[in-house]
């Protein structure tokens, strides 16, 4: 099991990249968050194994359709015992 702070740049709110998180991180059983930052940029703890955790970052630099992903850092994190994946406010 591994955790990564996942910070994604470029278009990516107003396109319905919270709920396409959520969707893929679900689909992969992964657990954390995800929200919007006030500087634009979107926000993701993603728990879980490590192959489905790195295919999530993978895809991030994609996004949804409407999205236009122009960098993601994602850097080691701790665990913060989240039991599901869930949206949270923009902070």
């Amino acid at each position: 099991m591994i955790a990564r702070l996942v910070t994604i740049r470029g278009r990516v709110q107003g396109v319905g990249y919270r709920a396409w998180t959520m969707n893929q991180a679900e689909r992969r059983k992964l657990r954390g968050w995800v929200r919007n930052r006030r500087d634009g940029s979107v926000e993701a703890l993603l728990i879980g194994e490590d192959e489905a955790v790195n295919a999530m970052i993978a895809l991030c630099r994609k996004g949804p359709l409407a999205a236009r992903v122009e960098a993601v850092e994602a850097m080691p994190a701790p665990d913060d015992g989240s039991a599901e994946f869930l949206a949270l406010p923009t902070a």
